[in-house]
C-alpha cells in the first residue's frame, strides 16, 4: 500500500529545516568584514549570451539579439559571472563515516559548512549553486532550499568524483570531500576549472581517527558502503605508512590548488565549524 502524499513529503522534508537553521546560525555567529565584491577590473563588460530561464526580468532580454531568434537571450555581464559561487559537495557513501557517535559524519559536516557559506554569499548578493544542480545559480531563500534539498541526496558509490554540469566561466567555486578517493578526477576538475577562468577553494574533511590511525593488533578495514575490505593482524605496523600517504596525499591537493590559483584546507569533524566557515569565505575574496 502505498502511503499517502503528505506524510511521504513530511518526512522527505523534515532534515531540511534544521540543516538550515544550523547553517543559519552558523553563518549569524561569524563576524565579516566588508563584503569584497568591488573588485578591479569587474565592471559590465560583455560576457556571453545565455537562453533566458524563468524567473529572468524583463528588463534583462537582449531584444536585439532575440530578434534572431525563436527564442530569447540575456546578456550577462562579466561582474554577474564573477558573483557567482558554485559548489560541488562530495555525497559518496566515505562521507558518511564517523568514529565517534558524539562527531559528525564528514557529510553532515560538508553539507553544514556548504550551506552556511551559501547563506553568507546570499546575504551578500551573490548567486549560488551546486555544480550538479541541473540549472544556474541564482539569488534568494528559495534557492537556499534548493540548495538544501538536494544536499540531502547520497550517491551509491563508496566515491563521489566531481560532476561540473554547472561551472559558469569566471565565476568561483568550492569543492568539500575527504579527497581520499583517486585524485586523478580533481586534477581534470581543477584542470577544467582553471580553463574556464574559475577559482576558489578545496576543502577537506576528515574524521579524526583518519588523521591519527590508532589501530592496532588484529583489525579489518571495509569501506562504508562494504565494497571494500581489507583485514591485518597488525595494524599498529600500517600506521607509519599511511599517515605518510596522507601527508603526501595533502601535499598534492595543495601543490594542485597553488598551480591553478585556488586555497587548499584541511578541516576535522571534531573542530569548530566556525574557524572552517571563516576560512572559506576569507579563501573566496582571496585573503586566506
Amino acid at each position: 500500500m502505498t502511503l499517502p502524499l503528505r506524510p511521504r513529503a513530511e518526512a522527505l522534508a523534515a532534515p531540511l529545516p534544521p540543516l538550515l537553521a544550523d547553517a543559519s546560525k552558523l553563518a549569524r555567529g561569524v563576524m565579516l568584514g566588508e563584503h569584497g565584491r568591488k573588485r578591479p577590473g569587474m565592471g559590465d563588460a560583455f560576457w556571453q549570451y545565455r537562453t533566458a530561464q524563468p524567473g529572468d526580468p524583463a528588463r534583462s532580454i537582449d531584444w536585439r539579439r532575440s530578434a534572431r531568434s525563436d527564442v530569447h537571450f540575456v546578456a550577462e555581464k562579466e561582474w554577474q559571472a564573477a558573483q557567482s559561487v558554485v559548489f560541488w559537495v562530495d555525497r559518496g557513501q566515505s562521507m558518511q563515516f564517523t568514529s565517534d557517535k558524539n562527531t559528525p559524519t564528514k557529510s553532515d559536516r560538508a553539507a553544514l559548512l556548504s550551506l552556511a557559506t551559501a547563506v553568507l554569499l546570499v546575504q551578500a548578493g551573490e548567486r549560488v549553486g551546486l555544480t550538479d544542480m541541473g540549472m544556474r545559480p541564482m539569488r534568494g531563500e528559495v534557492q537556499l532550499g534548493r540548495v538544501a534539498e538536494r544536499l540531502m541526496d547520497r550517491a551509491e558509490a563508496d566515491y563521489a568524483v566531481p560532476d561540473l554540469s554547472i561551472l559558469p566561466r569566471h565565476s568561483r567555486a568550492v569543492f568539500v570531500s575527504d579527497f581520499m578517493a583517486d585524485p586523478a578526477p580533481i586534477e581534470a576538475a581543477l584542470a577544467t576549472a582553471a580553463d574556464r577562468g574559475v577559482t576558489g577553494v578545496l576543502l577537506q574533511i576528515l574524521d579524526p581517527s583518519e588523521e591519527a590511525f590508532p589501530f592496532d593488533g588484529r583489525t579489518v578495514f571495509h569501506s562504508v558502503g562494504n565494497s571494500l575490505e581489507f583485514e591485518t593482524r597488525k595494524a599498529g605496523e600500517l600506521r607509519d605508512r599511511y599517515l605518510d600517504r596522507l601527508a603526501r596525499r595533502k601535499e598534492r591537493l595543495g601543490a594542485m590548488a597553488d598551480l591553478t590559483g585556488w586555497r587548499f584546507h584541511t578541516h576535522h569533524t571534531n573542530d569548530s565549524p566556525s574557524s572552517a566557515l571563516l576560512w572559506i569565505y576569507a579563501a573566496l575574496e582571496g585573503r586566506a
